[in-house]
Formats: structure tokens, C-alpha cells, sequence
């Protein structure tokens, strides 16, 4: 999700249709100083693009292979309009990450296409994940950047599904 477009300020679409939106984020506890900073920049992100705090709900699992399950169940209760999950799959040696983000990238796809409901994911893999002090504050910085890009990607795809809607809804003339 490298999202190039990031508009200073937010238009009326994405404003109108954050406006009344219930949007769940899923975060993994596990690495959660790198992990929540995602979580937080999202939240924040998608509040200065219209989104009330009250209508933003995080949730939190104890790792990446824990998401797909939980984002099933918040968009198969119909109270949520997007969910979004955010992980650290560490790569540490052994491929079990290559696993671990396959399930959890393919899972949460699955859940959109089952749900209707749009599903994103901050769920990175970066490559040499260590404990160093100078590379988790690498991965803290480049969290928050991926956290926005995907406020800005729920904002747009929460506008461009109103405006479908909208063109769906219209009465065919012929």
C-alpha cells in the first residue's frame, strides 16, 4: 500500500464519508512500540480527515496471525465500515514470516471479499527486523507513515464505495 496521494487537507468525499463511518483498528501486541505507532498515526490521521474519535475503535490481538479472524468478526457484525490491521511479522531467519504475512495478507482479503466491508493492512515484514535501538526507531518512523497511508486508502476507497453507491442507486433511464 504505497499510497502516493496525501492530501494536505481533506475534501468533502472523504470528509462526508468519514463522517458518520465506524472504522475498527486491529493491532498486534506483539512489538507493539513499533506496532501502536501505526495504530496511533492511523487513528490521528483519520481524524484530521473527518472521522469523529469516538467512531474509531481500536482492538487489539496478541499477534499478526490473530487478525484476520478478529477483522471477520467486526465486519460480519455490520457495525463497522472499514477495519484495518496493523502488525509486525518478523523476519527472523526461518521462514515462518513468510507464512505468518501470506495467512494474514490472504486472510484479510478474504475478509473483505466475503464481508463487503474494506480491509487494510499495515501488516509489514521489514526486512532485518532487530532489536537495536537505531533500527527500532527506523521502524517506529516508517509506522507512522504506513499508518497514514492507510487512513488516506480508507478514506478514499470510503468515498469512492459512497459515490458507487450512490451511481448504483440511481434509477436507470433509457
Amino acid at each position: 500500500m504505497n499510497q502516493t496521494l496525501t492530501p494536505s487537507q481533506p475534501h468533502s468525499a472523504t470528509q462526508a464519508a468519514l463522517a458518520t463511518a465506524r472504522i475498527a483498528i486491529v493491532s498486534a501486541n506483539w512489538h507493539s512500540e513499533v506496532v501502536h505507532q501505526a495504530r496511533d498515526a492511523c487513528a490521528q490521521r483519520l481524524q484530521h480527515l473527518g472521522a469523529a474519535p469516538a467512531r474509531i475503535h481500536p482492538v487489539e490481538v496478541p499477534g499478526a496471525f490473530e487478525i484476520p479472524l478478529m477483522a471477520q468478526k467486526l465486519a460480519q457484525s455490520g457495525q463497522f465500515d472499514a477495519v484495518i490491521g496493523c502488525a509486525v511479522i518478523v523476519n527472523g531467519g526461518i521462514y515462518h514470516h513468510e507464512f505468518v504475512s501470506t495467512a494474514v495478507v490472504d486472510g484479510l482479503m478474504r475478509v473483505q471479499l466475503d464481508t463487503g466491508v474494506p480491509v487494510f493492512s499495515v501488516a509489514l515484514t521489514p526486512y532485518n527486523f532487530q532489536p537495536s535501538e537505531d533500527l527500532q526507531g527506523f521502524f517506529r518512523t516508517h509506522f507512522v507513515k504506513k499508518g497514514e497511508e492507510a487512513a488516506n486508502a480508507c478514506a478514499e476507497t470510503l468515498a469512492a464505495h459512497a459515490a458507487v453507491d450512490a451511481l448504483l442507486g440511481e434509477a436507470v433511464t433509457a
